[in-house]
């Protein structure tokens, strides 16, 4: 739990820095964005570990992170549902930040439970895939309009995708 900890509190400092210097210029995007976002830093980590090589020096760990933090904006877009305010208060956007993170967490948890931190003995490319995997889940539930017959929904991807990275920058941070 600490190195989760640890990691989750990495990414929020990330966040709500980003927050002071941007404000929420974020919730100009609509969830297929932000699916899109998502998408973009999945397929360079992917990329990048294909290829063995890369051309602009920001980090994979930096892609994870983004993950991370584009999974949890995508959370709130879904919470705040409707809301037409782009700016929001700083002690809001804090607020909700931990209350998504809480629940990805205690989903975490439930998984860990079930699963034995299977994660542990996965590959990061593999959870790279995994990503990429839900985040193409999301893009067909966007192009249903959001309607499922008996499949998770997009707050249950996202999660997904915020404890993949989460994982991933944990057996990152043991590799170095």
């Amino acid at each position: 739990m600490t190195q989760y900890d640890t990691v989750v509190k990495r990414c929020q400092d990330i966040f709500l820095k980003k927050t002071l210097d941007y404000g929420t210029a974020w919730r100009i995007l609509r969830p297929s964005s932000l699916t899109d976002q998502l998408f973009i830093k999945a397929k360079r980590i992917r990329s990048i570990d294909e290829k063995a090589t890369q051309m602009v020096e920001d980090s994979i760990e930096g892609d994870f992170i983004g993950l991370v933090n584009y999974a949890y904006m995508a959370l709130i877009q879904l919470e705040l549902n409707g809301e037409k305010e782009l700016e929001i208060p700083f002690q809001q956007v804090e607020i909700l930040f931990k209350k998504q993170v809480d629940v990805v967490r205690n989903l975490m948890i439930a998984k860990n439970h079930d699963y034995g931190e299977a994660w542990r003995d996965m590959r990061i490319s593999s959870i790279t895939d995994l990503i990429l995997m839900k985040i193409l889940r999301i893009r067909q539930i966007e192009d249903n309009k959001g309607k499922t017959l008996i499949s998770e929904g997009l707050d249950a991807n996202y999660a997904d995708i915020a404890n993949y990275a989460i994982f991933a920058l944990i057996l990152l941070s043991e590799q170095n």
